[in-house]
């Protein structure tokens, strides 16, 4: 089983998860193109190939776990974390630790081996958001787990090891440091100013448009004043919401043409790089927060992570992003 390991000095917690090495990693930095024996496993009629589905949406007459879906939500085969168990939190001296107990899921996005999330028509990205929302709201009722993380892997570089489209979903029994670390700053900004930061933040975008890539009636998207890296981008709702499982279906219906778009965007603009999607949202044990705002942050893989970022928290980003924002809003789709 998996384990939770804390580092004593900075208090992040590290999962020691021997199983992953078994993933169909390829050698090269490209992704694995099917599974084993030459079969995707997320493509329809290969439903055998994978766990038993968790959450599916398909045609009422279609069987489980059988052909007929348009989304499908399974556990990963090779899980980080994994739902069975306790948590057995314990003390090794001055070491903490417990058993790595959470949820590990990936949605499965379209049924036909597709490899480009921003070809799927726009009402099967909204099916894939409310599949996202679905399990959230779902997990959430498990109260041995705190946070869900969100994600998607798109290229080797990016850590993707399967082609056919798809996303991820962990859920942790602690709040991962970094969003600890992006909630506090939320929260010291709101009990200065009294504001959400957030809703500052496209207000003042809204100002400027410097940096501003698309304005739709229920989202910005702008790349961030101080980004980390070339052409990183974030969605952030206009209306204030601190839990992504509470979004509202007018705001799905915009998301799926924004996401769609924007990834368009940037596999122009950029020639189809690798690129990291993250929805940031608020643990599931906090009610609706005033300083905080769940948001979409995608980073493009253009560039390398080196020794100065790891020894110092320090990014170094060649493209202002003032003029990435300028390139990606000219950019026709």
């Amino acid at each position: 089983m998996p384990e939770l390991r804390k580092d004593p000095i900075v208090g992040r917690w590290v999962i020691i998860a021997e199983e992953r090495a078994k993933r169909p990693l390829s050698p090269r930095s490209e992704m694995a193109v099917v599974g084993e024996g030459g079969i995707c496993p997320f493509c329809e009629g290969n439903e055998v190939h994978t766990p038993i589905e968790i959450l599916a949406y398909r045609d009422r007459t279609s069987p489980v776990n059988g052909p007929g879906w348009r989304v499908r939500v399974v556990p990963n085969k090779f899980p980080a974390l994994q739902i069975e168990g306790d948590q057995d939190k314990r003390g090794e001296g001055i070491y903490d630790k417990m058993k790595g107990v959470g949820a590990h899921e990936v949605i499965i996005e379209c049924p036909h081996h597709e490899l480009n999330m921003a070809q799927l028509p726009e009402e099967n990205i909204r099916e894939v958001l409310w599949a996202y929302r679905d399990r959230l709201v779902d997990l959430k009722k498990d109260p041995r787990l705190v946070y869900g993380m969100v994600f998607k892997n798109v290229g080797g570089a990016a850590g993707a090891s399967l082609e056919h489209s798809h996303s991820q979903l962990i859920v942790t029994p602690i709040v991962p440091i970094t969003v600890e670390e992006e909630m506090a700053g939320a929260e010291e900004f709101f009990s200065y100013r009294g504001r959400c930061i957030f809703c500052d933040m496209v207000h003042q975008e809204l100002g400027s448009e410097k940096r501003i890539i698309l304005d739709t009636p229920h989202f910005l998207v702008f790349a961030p004043f101080a980004s980390r890296f070339p052409f990183e981008t974030w969605i952030v709702p206009k209306t204030h919401n601190s839990h992504y499982e509470n979004i509202r279906k007018p705001e799905v219906d915009d998301l799926g043409g924004v996401l769609k778009t924007v990834l368009r965007k940037l596999e122009v603009a950029l020639d189809r790089p690798a690129y990291n999607y993250v929805i940031h949202t608020s643990p599931f044990d906090v009610p609706s927060l005033g300083h905080y705002h769940w948001h979409l942050e995608i980073i493009p893989r253009t560039t390398r992570i080196a020794g100065f970022e790891w020894g110092t928290g320090f990014y170094i980003n060649p493209v202002a992003p003032e003029k990435a924002a300028e390139y990606l809003r000219e950019t026709e789709v």
